[in-house]
């Protein structure tokens, strides 16, 4: 364990920590065509009024943390995915601005949800190809990105987009079966069936779709005496989909949720056994793109400061913020 390791598990956290939080409000705009207009709309967009803004946070702190300790891997990822950080945060930005003025400007309401839906679609497609495009492997010449403008155009970075996107549905559809009663719940619990159907069907997908990228993936996964220690990884994520899916059907509350954070957690665990060591596949380890080791001490100490602010006024906003939605807001 040394510094670039650390470093590393920091990034993968503030990553996973933002695909959870931010993953269930952008579930809940992609979700958003499904909702009835007036009432059941109102109370899916006021259960994230008070915390989405701050569930970004993570995304700046993982993406200023990949530039600030792993310099090299920024210098290239960029350049191989511009077009798809572009259409990300051209749809972070419509969709913010949809949440604000769809309240100031009730005349073009329908509008302002068409950009809050299709904001959040596309920043979730995005992000999903994104990282089908790390995965499949970015050609790198020189310590410089050496592909053209549409490499991370290919059939399994959309799939991974699909997967993204079924994944925060279901993550916005169980926060509202927590967060809301009645009709609301009712409806909440359908999509939720579905979209959990969609992203375990996805998640395998992606998984097989993994083995056959390179020999190396699927080596990690299928070769003894390595698949004794990643078979946990496949087994507890069905276990945990299983268990969710009963939870949906036996109509519990906040239960739902927690396992769809928990599908989430090992999705991930599974894509950290797949890369495990580079940050960018096939050619760059942590260690070759990492700072050097007395700029990741000096950054070190500022994570160490500011991510336990970060974590407690996130806890205490969700604190203040629990119970159910009403018509007024929550209760």
């Amino acid at each position: 364990m040394d510094l670039t390791v650390i470093w590393a598990f920091i990034i993968a956290f503030a990553v996973f920590a933002y695909v959870v939080m931010d993953g269930f409000d952008l579930g809940i705009g992609i979700l958003f065509p499904t909702f009835e207009v007036g009432r059941e709309r109102d109370r899916a967009m006021n259960s994230i009024a008070p915390v989405w803004d701050g569930n970004e946070t993570w995304l700046v702190l993982g993406g200023g943390g990949l530039f600030a300790a792993f310099p090299l891997a920024y210098a290239v990822v960029l350049p191989a995915t511009y077009p798809l950080i572009i259409a990300m945060l051209l749809g972070l930005v419509f969709r913010g601005v949809a949440f604000e003025y769809r309240w100031r400007d009730p005349a073009h309401r329908r509008f302002w949800d068409a950009a809050f839906s299709g904001g959040s679609l596309v920043a979730a497609m995005a992000q999903g190809m994104t990282l089908g495009a790390l995965l499949q492997g970015i050609d790198v010449v020189d310590r410089a990105y050496a592909g053209s403008w549409f490499d991370w155009l290919t059939p399994y970075t959309l799939l991974c987009g699909l997967g993204t996107v079924a994944g925060y549905a279901l993550l916005g559809s169980t926060w509202l079966i927590w967060k809301l009663d009645g009709e609301g719940q009712a409806h909440a619990r359908k999509l939720a069936l579905r979209a959990a159907l969609a992203t375990i069907a996805l998640m395998g997908a992606v998984s097989l779709y993994n083995i056959t990228l390179n020999s190396e993936y699927a080596a990690r996964w299928l070769s003894a005496p390595e698949i004794y220690f990643v078979a946990p990884v496949p087994v507890l994520t069905g276990i945990i989909a299983l268990s969710m899916i009963g939870a949906i059907r036996k109509e519990r509350n906040s239960k739902p949720f927690w396992l769809a954070l928990a599908l989430f957690f090992f999705g991930m665990a599974g894509l950290g056994v797949t890369m495990w060591p580079y940050v960018v596949p096939p050619g760059l380890t942590i260690w070759d793109a990492a700072a050097p080791e007395r700029s990741q001490i000096f950054m070190l100490v500022g994570v160490a400061i500011t991510m336990p602010l970060i974590i407690g006024y996130t806890a205490w906003a969700y604190w203040v913020f629990r119970g159910k939605v009403g018509d007024e807001g929550y209760h």
